[in-house]
């Protein structure tokens, strides 16, 4: 009854709400975005009988953190994109307080899923099950129901599996907070995604000599990468320094070996998968020809998310670009998936001092950039990004105290590859060594603006609509 109850809700806002949302001239035009009300984490990404299932956090009620239903949307090139029916409500005990992030795993040719049933309580306290549904033959998913307790030792704050197979054996590794208030990252093992055994904490505060590391860890992710393990995470709780850990919370990785069976993950130092103002909860996949891939979500929690423009629209938030990974000397290699390159129009091009640079439109585009002068360029009016030869400044008003604010990548710059969909930037540095990835707001049509007294070549391509039916 309530799960019906639920649907009925989220129908009657997507129904009344699609006009205004699909007219807002910021909606982008080729990520993914809500049709109503909030998205924000990517869940169960997944290739599938030949098939891109992308599920994700989304409160189709309202623009607001409440409960948490799974959208779902398929694809079979990253390109054209289908909305798949609702694939999880919050309507049992279990997750009577939202349906929380996951994973996604084909089992036995069933796609299957793995999430957390998240439950709070009136005193305040809070519980978490990691729960399993199977796809039936309608294309919907029918609840097992809870396959894991709350481990012992840990508070109601245990979330966002992430399973693989390895060697005939599931794996899951989970976010965690122990007792004590430090996150963690526990792994599990089972024969049949039911029955989970715990093997321990492979990392987290005060592990791996890391010392005091954050009092949460979220959305871990853990593959194989140019023969090593490579652990994603989200810790919350990292004070800012100077240059790193600027936004409310982090999104980064680790890399080392993993041994599943003695649960060690000996591993290097910590490095941020994005230096941009929003980008939280990645989550990857291996492709069917090997390639692993990255979707993020670009928000931030519990920041100034909801003064963004958007809102007033009845809908916020959007995906990044789907990326591709790569490992070189311990470091990971972000760039665009190669499938958005059929998204280019005609290609102009031009070289001489940045200043006398045409001024392009950057409402739907890619723009590469090759330089090692300093440089700036304005987005919009919105956004600036400066480069003195030493640092690479992206800077913006806050949309909540007006004041400006920046972030910062140092290093030796000589390409840029920026892509802008009306209300989104990924900058690619070098390619794909770095990446800033942010909402603005600019008057549309956006224009590019370029200063500066020493040489710069350009190339320019328009980009096309995703289809999403």
């Amino acid at each position: 009854m309530k799960e019906s109850t639920l649907l009925k809700q989220a129908l009657r806002q997507v129904m009344s709400g699609q006009v205004p949302a699909a007219a807002d001239p910021y909606r982008p035009g080729w990520h993914l975005a809500p049709a109503v009300g909030l998205l924000n984490d990517p869940n169960g990404f997944i290739q599938h009988n030949g098939r891109y299932h992308l599920f994700y956090q989304w409160n189709p009620l309202a623009c607001a953190h409440g409960a948490k239903f799974w959208g779902h949307w398929s694809s079979a090139d990253l390109l054209h994109w289908r909305h798949e029916p609702l694939a999880l409500a919050p309507s049992e005990a279990f997750e009577s307080h939202g349906c929380y992030s996951g994973s996604a795993v084909t089992d036995h040719g069933q796609l299957t899923l793995i999430y957390t049933g998240n439950v709070k309580y009136a005193d305040g306290s809070r519980t978490a099950f990691q729960c399993l549904a199977r796809q039936n033959a309608e294309g919907g998913f029918d609840k097992i129901g809870p396959v894991l307790d709350l481990p012992a030792g840990y508070s109601g704050h245990v979330r966002d599996p992430k399973v693989w197979r390895h060697n005939n054996h599931w794996y899951m590794v989970l976010g965690a907070q122990d007792l004590t208030l430090r996150g963690k990252v526990l792994l599990l093992r089972s024969e049949d995604l039911l029955s989970w055994h715990t093997l321990g904490e492979i990392a987290g505060s005060g592990l791996n000599g890391l010392g005091e590391f954050g009092y949460m860890w979220e959305c871990p992710d853990l593959f194989r990468l140019a023969d090593h393990d490579v652990l994603l995470c989200c810790p919350q709780g990292l004070p800012a320094e100077a240059d790193h850990y600027l936004n409310t919370f982090q999104s980064g990785y680790f890399v080392g070996q993993l041994d599943h069976q003695s649960a060690h993950f000996p591993h290097g130092d910590f490095s941020e998968l994005d230096l941009g103002f929003e980008f939280y909860a990645p989550q990857t996949t291996q492709t069917d020809d090997g390639r692993r891939l990255l979707i993020g979500w670009m928000g931030i929690p519990d920041g100034d998310e909801f003064y963004q423009p958007t809102v007033e629209q009845g809908w916020i938030h959007t995906m990044t670009c789907p990326r591709e990974l790569t490992l070189v000397a311990g470091k990971i290699i972000q760039q665009p998936a190669r499938e958005l390159q059929q998204l280019r129009g005609t290609m102009q091009q031009w070289q001489g001092i940045a200043m006398d640079a045409p001024i392009w439109d950057i409402t739907q585009a890619e723009v590469e950039i090759e330089t090692d002068h300093p440089f700036s360029a304005d987005f919009g009016s919105d956004l600036q990004l400066q480069w003195d030869g030493e640092w690479l400044r992206l800077t913006r008003n806050n949309r909540r105290s007006g004041l400006p604010e920046q972030r910062v990548w140092r290093g030796h710059l000589r390409h840029l590859s920026v892509l802008s969909d009306r209300s989104s930037i990924e900058i690619f540095i070098n390619g794909g060594e770095s990446v800033m990835s942010s909402r603005y707001f600019p008057a549309l049509p956006a224009r590019l603006t370029l200063k500066g007294d020493r040489q710069i070549t350009l190339r320019h391509w328009s980009l096309a609509d995703c289809v999403i039916e």
